[in-house]
């Protein structure tokens, strides 16, 4: 009788537990603040993943942006992050705002380019990035891709860090403080198109800041992952004519010591599922694979060289892990 009320008092026990479930495995995407591109790319790729990956849940973190991205991924607070490319190579190699210490990061996927943007009123009479010396400007949030860029070029401009006031908002504030008067200029590193810039201009008279051959020739000079690039004209009210501006590649970055297995579904599902992405923002066309090898910065994951090898692209030497 013991024996029998044993055996029944375990089946109970097992039953108001409830079936045995899968582990699951929680990924986390750095991504940067509301008023980017970065966040609803990055709650696309959650999306995604979540549905299309078994047993992974995955969610996007608002941050700081690329150069906190880096840290996140490297300490394992994030192991996803969205990384503009020349952040990407100062965290690999710890260089710059990294100070010596190489981070532990891989390339996972190309994500878009990015264009810089330096927006002001057209009232202020600013016509010439040049004009930013004393005056009152945001270069974006600090740890952000958007702020490491800014001062890359005006260094290479000759423009003294020293020279402006520097509100480093985020994109959002950035745009409130352009409508409010307290910022002249405000800088973005962005896909084109993004919601902070769009929402001014309904309201205000914008000017985007271009670059003259001279000055873009000494920009790309000093930074080799940047590009001469153009806005196109009508991307925003009121800028009618394409801009001459700088691009930069973004890059999908995770934990250099994520399991291959679990990076290369990650990937498959991203770049299998890229139609749901385009719903979100039509930069992620440029998410493909031929792309993770056409301009990632750094060396790329073993688990996407397993995929992008099944899909007969080639990786070059300088890319593999």
């Amino acid at each position: 009788m013991k024996r029998i009320f044993f055996v029944a008092s375990l089946c109970l026990v097992l039953a108001l537990a409830g079936p045995v479930t899968a582990k699951t495995t929680f990924v986390s995407i750095g991504t940067g603040g509301t008023g980017g591109i970065y966040y609803p790319y990055g709650g696309g790729v959650a999306e995604i993943w979540s549905k299309y990956v078994p047993g992974v849940k995955a969610v996007a973190e608002v941050t700081g942006a690329s150069v906190e991205n880096v840290k996140l991924a490297h300490k394992g607070e994030t192991v996803i992050g969205e990384v503009m490319g020349d952040v990407a190579v100062a965290g690999y190699k710890g260089l710059s705002k990294f100070k010596g210490k190489k981070h532990d990061i891989f390339s996972m996927a190309i994500m878009y380019p990015n264009l810089l943007q330096i927006v002001t009123l057209k009232k202020s009479g600013i016509t010439n990035v040049e004009q930013v010396k004393g005056r009152s400007i945001s270069t974006g949030s600090p740890g952000s891709g958007t702020n490491f860029m800014a001062e890359a070029v005006f260094k290479a401009l000759g423009i003294s860090l020293k020279s402006y006031k520097d509100s480093r908002l985020s994109f959002t504030e950035s745009a409130n403080a352009l409508r409010d008067g307290t910022i002249e200029v405000g800088v973005w590193s962005v896909g084109p198109g993004t919601s902070s810039i769009l929402d001014l201009a309904t309201t205000h008279d914008i000017r985007i800041l271009g670059f003259t051959p001279e000055q873009t020739q000494k920009i790309l000079a000093a930074n080799p992952t940047y590009s001469a690039v153009e806005l196109a004209g009508g991307v925003y009210r009121g800028v009618d004519q394409a801009v001459d501006t700088i691009g930069v590649w973004n890059v999908m970055i995770c934990q250099a010591s994520l399991e291959e297995a679990l990076v290369y579904k990650l990937v498959k599902a991203l770049y299998e599922n890229n139609d749901y992405l385009l719903k979100i923002h039509p930069s992620a066309s440029y998410t493909t694979p031929e792309n993770a090898v056409k301009y990632s910065p750094i060396p790329l994951h073993p688990g996407t060289v397993k995929y992008l090898k099944e899909k007969d692209i080639s990786v070059p030497t300088k890319l593999m892990p």
